[in-house]
Protein backbone atom coordinates (compact mmCIF):
# COMPACT_ATOMS: atom_id res chain seq x y z
CA UNK A 1 0.00 0.00 0.00
CA UNK A 2 1.09 3.53 -0.91
CA UNK A 3 1.78 5.79 2.00
CA UNK A 4 0.88 9.60 1.99
CA UNK A 5 3.58 11.75 1.69
CA UNK A 6 4.06 13.69 4.60
CA UNK A 7 4.05 17.50 4.45
CA UNK A 8 6.01 19.70 6.37
CA UNK A 9 5.43 23.43 7.15
CA UNK A 10 8.42 25.65 6.32
CA UNK A 11 9.54 25.57 9.87
CA UNK A 12 9.88 21.72 10.07
CA UNK A 13 11.74 21.47 6.66
CA UNK A 14 14.06 24.12 7.90
CA UNK A 15 14.91 21.87 11.23
CA UNK A 16 15.15 18.68 9.44
CA UNK A 17 17.28 20.30 6.98
CA UNK A 18 19.63 21.81 9.09
CA UNK A 19 20.00 17.89 11.13
CA UNK A 20 21.07 16.34 7.62
CA UNK A 21 18.23 16.25 5.28
CA UNK A 22 18.83 17.23 1.25
CA UNK A 23 16.43 19.71 0.37
CA UNK A 24 15.65 20.20 -3.44
CA UNK A 25 14.15 22.73 -4.65
CA UNK A 26 12.01 21.52 -8.11
CA UNK A 27 11.06 25.25 -9.69
CA UNK A 28 12.64 26.04 -13.17
CA UNK A 29 16.11 27.89 -13.29
CA UNK A 30 14.28 30.63 -14.20
CA UNK A 31 12.35 30.66 -11.19
CA UNK A 32 15.10 29.98 -8.85
CA UNK A 33 17.03 32.57 -10.08
CA UNK A 34 14.67 35.20 -7.52
CA UNK A 35 16.36 33.17 -4.41
CA UNK A 36 15.64 30.09 -2.90
CA UNK A 37 15.69 28.08 0.11
CA UNK A 38 19.20 28.76 1.88
CA UNK A 39 21.19 25.56 1.32
CA UNK A 40 18.85 23.95 -1.42
CA UNK A 41 19.71 21.88 -4.41
CA UNK A 42 18.31 23.27 -7.60
CA UNK A 43 16.59 20.72 -10.48
CA UNK A 44 13.61 21.12 -11.80
CA UNK A 45 10.92 18.50 -11.40
CA UNK A 46 11.37 17.27 -15.17
CA UNK A 47 14.68 16.48 -15.34
CA UNK A 48 14.72 15.18 -11.41
CA UNK A 49 11.74 12.93 -12.49
CA UNK A 50 13.41 11.87 -15.59
CA UNK A 51 16.59 10.95 -13.27
CA UNK A 52 16.52 10.92 -9.42
CA UNK A 53 19.26 8.48 -9.56
CA UNK A 54 21.74 11.36 -11.41
CA UNK A 55 20.58 13.51 -8.29
CA UNK A 56 19.52 11.01 -5.30
CA UNK A 57 21.97 8.16 -5.39
CA UNK A 58 20.65 7.14 -2.03
CA UNK A 59 16.89 5.66 -1.72
CA UNK A 60 16.88 5.55 1.96
CA UNK A 61 17.92 9.17 2.88
CA UNK A 62 16.09 11.72 3.84
CA UNK A 63 15.04 14.18 1.25
CA UNK A 64 12.75 17.45 1.54
CA UNK A 65 11.35 18.99 -2.11
CA UNK A 66 10.10 22.20 -2.26
CA UNK A 67 8.64 24.30 -5.12
CA UNK A 68 6.47 27.45 -5.49
CA UNK A 69 3.50 26.97 -3.47
CA UNK A 70 3.97 23.40 -2.73
CA UNK A 71 1.60 21.35 -5.51
CA UNK A 72 4.49 20.44 -7.62
CA UNK A 73 6.70 19.46 -5.02
CA UNK A 74 4.28 16.76 -3.66
CA UNK A 75 3.83 15.47 -6.99
CA UNK A 76 7.51 14.94 -7.78
CA UNK A 77 7.19 13.47 -4.17
CA UNK A 78 4.87 11.16 -5.30
CA UNK A 79 7.13 9.83 -8.34
CA UNK A 80 9.97 9.41 -6.16
CA UNK A 81 7.79 7.24 -3.59
CA UNK A 82 6.67 4.94 -6.46
CA UNK A 83 10.36 4.92 -7.50
CA UNK A 84 11.82 3.36 -4.22
CA UNK A 85 12.66 6.39 -2.45
CA UNK A 86 11.79 5.62 1.55
CA UNK A 87 12.22 9.29 3.33
CA UNK A 88 10.69 11.92 0.97
CA UNK A 89 8.65 14.81 2.42
CA UNK A 90 7.33 18.03 0.55
CA UNK A 91 6.97 21.56 2.10
CA UNK A 92 3.51 22.51 2.13
CA UNK A 93 3.17 26.45 0.79
CA UNK A 94 6.72 26.10 -0.96
CA UNK A 95 9.02 28.85 -1.08
CA UNK A 96 6.19 31.33 -1.22
CA UNK A 97 5.33 30.48 2.67
CA UNK A 98 9.12 29.34 3.39
CA UNK A 99 10.02 33.47 2.43
CA UNK A 100 7.27 34.52 4.50
CA UNK A 101 8.31 33.14 7.66
CA UNK A 102 11.66 34.73 7.38
CA UNK A 103 13.40 31.68 6.58
CA UNK A 104 16.71 31.80 4.89
CA UNK A 105 17.12 33.02 1.29
CA UNK A 106 20.02 32.51 -1.15
CA UNK A 107 20.44 35.61 -2.89
CA UNK A 108 18.67 36.19 -6.70
CA UNK A 109 20.57 36.23 -9.37
CA UNK A 110 18.66 38.76 -11.54
CA UNK A 111 16.63 41.56 -11.04
CA UNK A 112 13.70 42.43 -10.06
CA UNK A 113 11.84 43.84 -13.02
CA UNK A 114 13.31 40.88 -15.49
CA UNK A 115 11.97 38.32 -12.83
CA UNK A 116 9.09 39.47 -12.95
CA UNK A 117 8.43 40.75 -16.61
CA UNK A 118 9.46 37.74 -17.60
CA UNK A 119 8.30 35.31 -14.92
CA UNK A 120 5.91 33.30 -17.39
CA UNK A 121 9.04 32.61 -19.97
CA UNK A 122 11.27 31.66 -17.02
CA UNK A 123 8.92 28.83 -15.92
CA UNK A 124 9.29 26.81 -18.86
CA UNK A 125 11.70 24.70 -19.09
CA UNK A 126 12.11 25.71 -23.29
CA UNK A 127 12.99 29.04 -22.38
CA UNK A 128 14.22 29.28 -18.55
CA UNK A 129 16.61 31.95 -17.74
CA UNK A 130 19.45 31.29 -20.23
CA UNK A 131 16.66 31.45 -22.92
CA UNK A 132 15.89 34.36 -21.96
CA UNK A 133 19.03 36.06 -21.66
CA UNK A 134 19.33 34.31 -25.25
CA UNK A 135 16.42 36.99 -26.43
CA UNK A 136 17.89 39.57 -24.28
CA UNK A 137 21.33 39.12 -26.44
CA UNK A 138 19.22 38.39 -29.86
CA UNK A 139 19.30 41.02 -33.02
CA UNK A 140 15.89 41.16 -35.21
CA UNK A 141 15.77 43.38 -38.42
CA UNK A 142 12.17 43.96 -38.88
CA UNK A 143 11.58 45.14 -42.44
CA UNK A 144 8.39 47.38 -42.63
CA UNK A 145 6.45 49.05 -39.09
CA UNK A 146 3.28 47.76 -40.74
CA UNK A 147 -0.15 45.66 -41.25
CA UNK A 148 2.63 42.70 -40.66
CA UNK A 149 5.44 44.21 -38.82
CA UNK A 150 3.38 46.03 -36.09
CA UNK A 151 1.81 42.60 -34.27
CA UNK A 152 5.48 41.10 -34.83
CA UNK A 153 6.93 44.03 -33.17
CA UNK A 154 5.06 44.08 -30.65
CA UNK A 155 5.49 40.54 -29.17
CA UNK A 156 9.19 40.58 -30.06
CA UNK A 157 9.64 43.69 -27.69
CA UNK A 158 7.17 42.28 -24.95
CA UNK A 159 9.17 38.71 -25.28
CA UNK A 160 12.29 41.05 -24.65
CA UNK A 161 14.56 40.69 -28.35
CA UNK A 162 16.91 42.97 -26.62
CA UNK A 163 17.95 45.26 -30.28
CA UNK A 164 15.22 45.64 -33.08
CA UNK A 165 16.01 47.32 -36.09
CA UNK A 166 12.58 49.20 -37.24
CA UNK A 167 13.05 49.55 -40.98
CA UNK A 168 10.36 51.87 -42.73
CA UNK A 169 10.10 54.97 -44.84
CA UNK A 170 6.58 55.77 -44.58
CA UNK A 171 4.46 57.69 -43.04
CA UNK A 172 1.15 56.95 -40.42
CA UNK A 173 -1.89 56.97 -42.72
CA UNK A 174 -5.69 57.06 -41.19
CA UNK A 175 -6.27 53.70 -43.32
CA UNK A 176 -3.15 52.56 -41.87
CA UNK A 177 -4.84 52.10 -38.40
CA UNK A 178 -7.57 49.35 -39.17
CA UNK A 179 -4.46 47.20 -38.89
CA UNK A 180 -1.20 48.71 -38.08
CA UNK A 181 -1.81 48.30 -34.65
CA UNK A 182 1.61 49.93 -33.65
CA UNK A 183 0.57 53.55 -34.13
CA UNK A 184 -2.68 55.21 -32.77
CA UNK A 185 -5.12 57.99 -34.37
CA UNK A 186 -2.36 61.11 -33.04
CA UNK A 187 0.21 59.78 -34.99
CA UNK A 188 -1.22 60.13 -38.53
CA UNK A 189 1.28 61.97 -40.37
CA UNK A 190 4.61 61.22 -38.76
CA UNK A 191 6.60 58.47 -39.79
CA UNK A 192 6.24 54.87 -38.66
CA UNK A 193 9.42 54.18 -37.27
CA UNK A 194 9.11 57.08 -34.67
CA UNK A 195 5.90 56.12 -34.10
CA UNK A 196 7.04 52.56 -33.68
CA UNK A 197 9.32 53.35 -31.07
CA UNK A 198 7.28 55.40 -29.13
CA UNK A 199 4.93 52.67 -28.94
CA UNK A 200 7.51 49.85 -28.28
CA UNK A 201 9.50 51.73 -25.63
CA UNK A 202 6.27 52.47 -23.63
CA UNK A 203 5.58 48.32 -23.67
CA UNK A 204 9.03 47.80 -22.76
CA UNK A 205 12.01 50.12 -21.62
CA UNK A 206 14.86 47.49 -21.50
CA UNK A 207 14.50 46.91 -25.64
CA UNK A 208 16.60 48.87 -27.71
CA UNK A 209 14.75 49.96 -30.94
CA UNK A 210 16.87 51.03 -33.75
CA UNK A 211 14.71 53.22 -35.86
CA UNK A 212 16.07 53.32 -39.70
CA UNK A 213 13.79 55.08 -41.77
CA UNK A 214 14.73 54.20 -44.95
CA UNK A 215 13.44 51.89 -48.37
CA UNK A 216 15.34 48.93 -48.97
CA UNK A 217 17.55 49.26 -51.61
CA UNK A 218 20.13 47.54 -53.22
CA UNK A 219 22.94 50.01 -52.25
CA UNK A 220 22.14 49.62 -48.47
CA UNK A 221 20.17 46.26 -48.26
CA UNK A 222 23.25 44.07 -46.74
CA UNK A 223 24.70 47.28 -44.25
CA UNK A 224 20.59 46.94 -42.92
CA UNK A 225 20.90 43.52 -42.23
CA UNK A 226 24.07 41.84 -41.38
CA UNK A 227 24.55 41.60 -37.57
CA UNK A 228 21.18 40.45 -37.27
CA UNK A 229 20.19 37.05 -35.83
CA UNK A 230 16.82 36.47 -37.36
CA UNK A 231 15.28 38.53 -40.83
CA UNK A 232 11.81 39.61 -40.60
CA UNK A 233 9.89 40.80 -43.93
CA UNK A 234 7.22 42.39 -43.53
CA UNK A 235 7.55 44.16 -46.82
CA UNK A 236 4.29 44.84 -49.11
CA UNK A 237 6.06 44.92 -52.09
CA UNK A 238 7.97 42.65 -54.45
CA UNK A 239 11.14 44.90 -54.89
CA UNK A 240 11.99 45.02 -51.06
CA UNK A 241 11.22 41.10 -50.50
CA UNK A 242 13.77 39.69 -53.22
CA UNK A 243 16.33 42.17 -51.88
CA UNK A 244 15.92 41.10 -48.42
CA UNK A 245 15.65 37.43 -49.89
CA UNK A 246 19.10 37.91 -52.19
CA UNK A 247 21.02 39.71 -48.81
CA UNK A 248 19.99 37.19 -46.46
CA UNK A 249 20.91 34.02 -48.86
CA UNK A 250 24.38 35.29 -49.11
CA UNK A 251 24.68 36.29 -45.37
CA UNK A 252 23.23 33.05 -44.31
CA UNK A 253 20.40 34.76 -42.76
CA UNK A 254 17.12 32.90 -41.61
CA UNK A 255 13.98 34.99 -43.42
CA UNK A 256 10.90 34.96 -41.34
CA UNK A 257 8.47 35.32 -44.34
CA UNK A 258 4.69 36.82 -44.11
CA UNK A 259 2.17 37.93 -46.47
CA UNK A 260 -1.54 38.74 -46.64
CA UNK A 261 -4.20 39.86 -48.85
CA UNK A 262 -7.88 39.76 -48.64
CA UNK A 263 -8.84 36.75 -46.30
CA UNK A 264 -5.71 34.70 -46.66
CA UNK A 265 -2.49 34.60 -45.48
CA UNK A 266 0.55 32.73 -45.52
CA UNK A 267 3.80 31.98 -43.43
CA UNK A 268 7.49 30.53 -43.81
CA UNK A 269 10.94 30.63 -43.26
CA UNK A 270 13.86 30.86 -46.28
CA UNK A 271 17.00 29.51 -45.03
CA UNK A 272 18.72 27.69 -47.65
CA UNK A 273 21.97 27.65 -45.36
CA UNK A 274 19.84 25.44 -43.29
CA UNK A 275 19.59 21.53 -44.36
CA UNK A 276 15.96 21.22 -46.22
CA UNK A 277 15.66 25.18 -46.32
CA UNK A 278 14.74 27.16 -49.51
CA UNK A 279 14.39 30.33 -50.43
CA UNK A 280 12.03 33.02 -51.59
CA UNK A 281 13.62 32.79 -54.99
CA UNK A 282 13.26 28.83 -54.83
CA UNK A 283 8.98 29.35 -55.03
CA UNK A 284 8.92 33.08 -56.68
CA UNK A 285 12.54 32.81 -58.94
CA UNK A 286 11.54 35.82 -59.94
CA UNK A 287 9.07 38.73 -59.65
CA UNK A 288 5.57 39.12 -61.97
CA UNK A 289 5.47 41.86 -64.41
CA UNK A 290 4.18 45.01 -62.42
CA UNK A 291 1.02 45.12 -64.80
CA UNK A 292 0.02 41.48 -62.87
CA UNK A 293 0.52 42.67 -58.92
CA UNK A 294 -1.83 43.41 -56.84
CA UNK A 295 -2.72 46.74 -56.72
CA UNK A 296 -1.85 48.55 -53.35
CA UNK A 297 -4.34 51.18 -53.65
CA UNK A 298 -7.43 48.28 -54.49
CA UNK A 299 -6.52 45.44 -53.02
CA UNK A 300 -8.18 45.01 -49.45
CA UNK A 301 -7.46 42.99 -46.51
CA UNK A 302 -9.17 42.10 -43.37
CA UNK A 303 -7.58 44.03 -40.56
CA UNK A 304 -7.15 41.04 -38.21
CA UNK A 305 -5.78 38.83 -40.83
CA UNK A 306 -2.03 40.88 -40.48
CA UNK A 307 -2.19 40.25 -36.87
CA UNK A 308 -2.06 36.68 -37.21
CA UNK A 309 0.47 36.03 -39.99
CA UNK A 310 2.63 38.99 -38.03
CA UNK A 311 2.24 36.65 -34.08
CA UNK A 312 3.33 33.63 -36.01
CA UNK A 313 6.44 35.32 -38.01
CA UNK A 314 7.23 36.87 -34.01
CA UNK A 315 6.96 33.02 -33.21
CA UNK A 316 9.28 32.09 -35.29
CA UNK A 317 11.83 34.63 -34.89
CA UNK A 318 11.40 33.86 -31.24
CA UNK A 319 12.08 29.95 -32.30
CA UNK A 320 14.81 30.49 -33.96
CA UNK A 321 16.46 32.62 -31.58
CA UNK A 322 15.96 29.85 -28.75
CA UNK A 323 16.56 26.99 -30.81
CA UNK A 324 13.73 25.21 -30.07
CA UNK A 325 10.55 23.16 -31.75
CA UNK A 326 10.44 22.73 -35.69
CA UNK A 327 10.48 25.99 -37.36
CA UNK A 328 8.88 26.33 -40.60
CA UNK A 329 11.95 26.37 -42.73
CA UNK A 330 10.99 24.14 -46.18
CA UNK A 331 7.27 24.46 -45.55
CA UNK A 332 4.18 27.19 -46.45
CA UNK A 333 2.19 27.38 -43.86
CA UNK A 334 -0.83 29.16 -45.58
CA UNK A 335 -3.95 30.23 -43.78
CA UNK A 336 -7.71 30.87 -44.96
CA UNK A 337 -9.51 33.26 -42.31
CA UNK A 338 -13.06 32.66 -44.08
CA UNK A 339 -12.26 28.79 -43.48
CA UNK A 340 -10.47 29.01 -40.20
CA UNK A 341 -7.83 26.53 -41.93
CA UNK A 342 -4.65 25.86 -41.83
CA UNK A 343 -2.45 24.25 -44.86
CA UNK A 344 0.72 22.95 -44.82
CA UNK A 345 2.85 22.89 -48.16
CA UNK A 346 6.54 21.53 -48.42
CA UNK A 347 8.75 23.59 -50.23
CA UNK A 348 12.16 22.15 -51.47
CA UNK A 349 15.18 24.01 -52.61
CA UNK A 350 15.42 24.62 -56.15
CA UNK A 351 18.79 23.26 -57.67
CA UNK A 352 18.56 25.44 -60.34
CA UNK A 353 17.23 28.46 -57.99
CA UNK A 354 19.17 31.81 -59.11
CA UNK A 355 20.17 33.12 -55.95
CA UNK A 356 20.55 29.38 -53.72
CA UNK A 357 20.98 26.94 -56.14
CA UNK A 358 23.70 24.41 -56.98
CA UNK A 359 27.04 26.25 -58.45
CA UNK A 360 25.59 29.80 -58.10
CA UNK A 361 28.12 32.32 -56.85
CA UNK A 362 25.97 35.46 -54.58
CA UNK A 363 25.23 37.81 -57.49
CA UNK A 364 24.41 41.77 -57.30
CA UNK A 365 22.21 43.20 -55.52
CA UNK A 366 19.35 44.85 -58.18
CA UNK A 367 16.03 46.92 -57.42
CA UNK A 368 13.44 45.56 -59.09
CA UNK A 369 10.47 47.96 -60.37
CA UNK A 370 8.39 48.75 -57.00
CA UNK A 371 5.43 46.91 -57.87
CA UNK A 372 2.44 45.55 -54.69
CA UNK A 373 3.25 42.20 -53.80
CA UNK A 374 0.67 40.12 -51.39
CA UNK A 375 1.40 41.77 -48.16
Amino acid sequence: MIKAIVELSPEQAHERQRSGALMVDVREDGERAAGMAEGAMGVSKGRLEAEPGAWLPELDGEILLICGVGARSLQCARLLQSRGYTHVASVSGGTTRWKAAGLPMSAATADADFLERYSRHLRLAEVGLDGQRKLAAARVALISAGGLGSPAALYLAAAGIGHITLIDDDLVDRSNLQRQVLHRDVDIGTPKVESGCRTLAALNPHVVIEPQRTRLLASNVEALIRGHDVVIDGSDNFSTRYLANDACVRLGLPMVYGAVQGFEGQVSVFWPAREGGSCYRCLFPEPPPAAFAPNCAEAGVLGVLPGVIGLLQATEAIKLILGIGESLSGTLLQFDALGMRFNRLRLLRDPACPRCGNGVTAGDYVDVPTACGVG
